[in-house]
């Protein structure tokens, strides 16, 4: 009997997308193409294939791939028409995933636009500790926390 040792170094090849429930397709929609992602994929999924790989009964669902300009990782929106989804309160410290982060350019600039097209931030874009980042926060319009961070140049 050969006890070969499996490695799962070369398991993970990269991060492929993040799915995210949400209440209302358009308003998501809208709310992510103002952070500047682009709709890649739409689909209508149903049928036996989506209710065994999710393990639940009568899924009816529309997904919306969206991507940023340089396609690094995706994000997925859901909007199941069936089962219904729960609503839950969830805060940025429960257990679970925690917030979306994304790395922007211009934050100082681009969270004034954003204000002023109504989007409600947890407060002014903070810099880091070390100097090393422009950080700030929003919800998403299911309240889903999103960062977005500006690499500076700290040469």
């Amino acid at each position: 009997f050969n006890h070969k040792k499996i490695s799962m170094t070369d398991f993970i090849q990269g991060t492929r997308h993040f799915g995210i429930v949400v209440h209302n397709l358009a308003n998501s929609i809208r709310f992510y193409e103002e952070l500047g992602l682009k709709i890649i994929k739409q689909m209508e999924e149903s049928g036996k294939h989506i209710d065994t790989m999710l393990s639940l009964n009568d899924v009816n669902v529309t997904t919306v791939k969206m991507s940023s300009p340089n396609n690094d990782t995706l994000i997925e929106l859901l909007h199941y028409k069936t089962p219904l989804p729960k609503n839950i309160e969830r805060k940025i410290n429960d257990f679970g995933p925690s917030h979306l982060a994304f790395t922007v350019k211009n934050l100082s600039e681009n969270y004034k636009k954003l204000s002023e097209k109504g989007i409600k931030f947890f407060s002014e874009p903070q810099l880091s500790p070390d100097n090393s980042v422009l950080v700030v926060f929003c919800n998403d319009p299911d309240g889903i926390p999103i960062e977005l961070v500006e690499q500076l140049d700290t040469q």
